[in-house]
């Protein structure tokens, strides 16, 4: 039985769950496979006659001018990712497999949505990075923050300063009202650092029930002695009716200044950890 392969590949392009575009010189689409709709919420007749350029995302607009650029100069392009907006507002990130043809003057991609593998790329990248309990900046992230912030802190002879901060007598949280009770206590230490700093600063948890504090770009001495007021006297409020009986333990805050108290990641840590071992020992 002969097979005419030639007959069939309308209708192959239709099944395929990847999208198939045929735009010509000037971005007009001339032709689009039935997966748009899946794709971009359109039907090909809708798109067909329209500039693919109406759906780009606006931001990758630059870049993906630049890839067709490229591919028109025969250099097909298997590996380019950029975001195109639906019909209903929402943002599908696509990869793309493009060529150009000289001859029927055209340019052929296909279309693949990789959005739900980006969201989990970002997922991953979110939990490398951040303390599952309290959302905050883990050790791994605060580390490289800190080296950042050195390296910015020398170019610009500023000031930086790093709070230790370690609540007190916590393990009687957890074993007086339990494991679940003392992790709302953290989250609720975590969620008053962050209303205490900039956006350009970090909180971070570094374990158990020890956070830091990276402040950026200080002025003054001074600055960073009202800083840790303030933190102290937010931490010393009362914790909301939900609690119950929980009360909110107190914390202890040593603080390490670059480039005062040391120059190096390092040194610096250990400068705040001994000041706040030192203030915890003075509390008791």
């Amino acid at each position: 039985m002969t097979v005419d392969l030639q007959a069939l590949y309308p209708k192959l392009i239709h099944l395929m769950l990847d999208t198939v575009f045929v735009v010509d010189k000037d971005n007009q689409i001339v032709f689009v496979s039935d997966a748009c709709e899946s794709l971009l919420g359109y039907l090909p007749q809708e798109l067909i006659g329209t500039l693919i350029t109406n759906y780009m995302h606006p931001d990758d607009l630059a870049a993906t001018q630049d890839s067709i650029v490229r591919v028109m100069d025969g250099k097909p392009h298997t590996d380019f990712r950029n975001r195109y907006i639906r019909k209903d507002g929402g943002i599908v990130h696509i990869l793309w497999s493009a060529s150009w043809y000289e001859e029927e003057g055209v340019r052929v991609g296909v279309a693949r949505n990789v959005t739900a593998l980006m969201q989990a790329e970002e997922e991953l990248r979110y939990r490398a990075h951040h303390d599952p309990l309290t959302k905050l900046t883990n050790r791994a992230l605060f580390y490289d923050r800190l080296a950042l912030g050195l390296s910015m802190a020398h170019r610009h002879q500023n000031i930086l300063a790093l709070l230790f901060l370690d609540i007190n007598d916590f393990k009687g949280v957890n074993d007086i009202h339990g494991h679940a009770a003392g992790d709302r206590v953290l989250c609720t230490v975590a969620r008053r650092l962050e209303g205490c700093v900039r956006e350009t600063d970090t909180v971070a948890r570094m374990g158990g029930d020890e956070f830091t504090v990276l402040l950026t770009d200080i002025q003054s001495p001074n600055a960073v002695a009202e800083k840790v007021e303030q933190i102290l006297a937010v931490m010393n409020e009362p914790l909301g009716a939900e609690f119950g009986e929980v009360k909110m333990p107190s914390c202890s805050i040593g603080v390490a200044c670059y480039p005062a108290d040391g120059k190096d990641a390092d040194t610096l840590l250990r400068h705040a950890d001994s000041h706040m071992y030192q203030i915890k020992r003075r509390s008791r």
